[in-house]
Parts: structure tokens; C-alpha cells; sequence
């Protein structure tokens, strides 16, 4: 199972990586253009499409990491294993809810089929993907964090990289 946490982060890691150089290569080029006097019109459209797969491959590791927002200044400070099974019923709510919006998101990504974007013109199901594809990491990351708990693997608490 590690081996396998281990594929996903690194597949998400990369994938934020390259959609966040392709939104800082499209803002540099509309400041470029802007500076010039001829900004390409799609550079802001392109920006915010990288910024949404920025996002959709960043949240699952936001989970990992613990970077997502998240109040445990009570529940970690809690007696014995309170905190485990707070964290434990917190990483089966996000899946569960991540899991119950899929279908619905699926059916947006849908809708996109009909539209495309107007400077790229590109259909917007691409852009509409990015939430079926956040609720889905932030599901798989989540159910990966409840499979570790239940067979003792890790506690729950996040997984800094630097831990690597």
C-alpha cells in the first residue's frame, strides 16, 4: 500500500508541478505582451485553467501534508485515542463526501461538452475535469489516509515531505 501512496503523491507532485509552470509561462507572457503593448488575449484563459489543475492535483496532497484547513487545536489535545478516531471519522467524512460528489461532478464535466472557451476554444469539459479530478484525488488520498490508520500503518497525522 505504501508503494502505492507513494506512486499517487509522486504523479500529483509532478502533475501540480508542470500545470503550475504552464501558469507562470502564460502570466509571464501576458505581462511580456502587456509591457509591449500586444497581450495575447488567451494567456488569461490559459492561466485559469492551470490554476484549476494546479488546484485539483494540489488538494490531495494538501490532505497528506496537512496544509488543508483544519481545526485540531482541541481535538489533538484530547485523552488517549480521541484524536485517532477524530481523525480517523474526519478522513472517512472527506471520502465519503468526496465520493458522493463524483457522479454529480461527472455530470458537469458533461455539460462542458457543449461549450468551449472563448479565446482558446478549447471544450470545456477540460476545464470542468479539474473538479471531478479534485473530488477524486481528495477521495483517494482520504481513503488511502483510513486504510493506513486501520491497519496501523500510520496514525493519521500529516505527512510532511521533508519526512520523505
Amino acid at each position: 500500500m505504501s508503494r502505492f501512496t507513494d506512486l499517487i503523491t509522486a504523479i500529483a507532485r509532478v502533475c501540480v508541478g508542470i500545470s503550475f509552470t504552464v501558469l507562470l509561462v502564460a502570466v509571464l507572457v501576458q505581462v511580456v505582451g502587456r509591457t509591449i503593448g500586444a497581450a495575447p488575449v488567451w494567456t488569461e484563459e490559459l492561466t485559469r485553467f492551470a490554476l484549476l489543475f494546479t488546484i485539483a492535483f494540489g488538494v490531495g496532497l494538501a490532505l497528506r501534508s496537512g496544509d488543508l484547513v483544519n481545526v485540531d487545536v482541541i481535538c489533538e489535545h484530547l485523552p488517549g485515542r480521541a484524536p485517532w478516531v477524530l481523525r480517523l471519522v474526519s478522513a472517512g467524512v472527506t471520502a465519503g463526501l468526496a465520493l458522493y460528489l463524483l457522479p454529480h461532478a461527472w455530470r458537469y464535466v458533461s455539460i462542458g461538452r457543449m461549450q468551449t472557451s472563448p479565446a482558446l476554444g478549447l471544450r470545456m469539459d477540460v476545464a470542468h475535469a479539474t473538479v471531478f479530478l479534485l473530488l477524486a484525488l481528495l477521495a483517494v488520498f482520504a481513503v488511502l489516509r483510513v486504510i493506513g490508520m486501520l491497519s496501523g500503518a500510520e496514525d493519521g497525522r500529516p505527512h510532511r515531505p521533508e519526512d520523505d
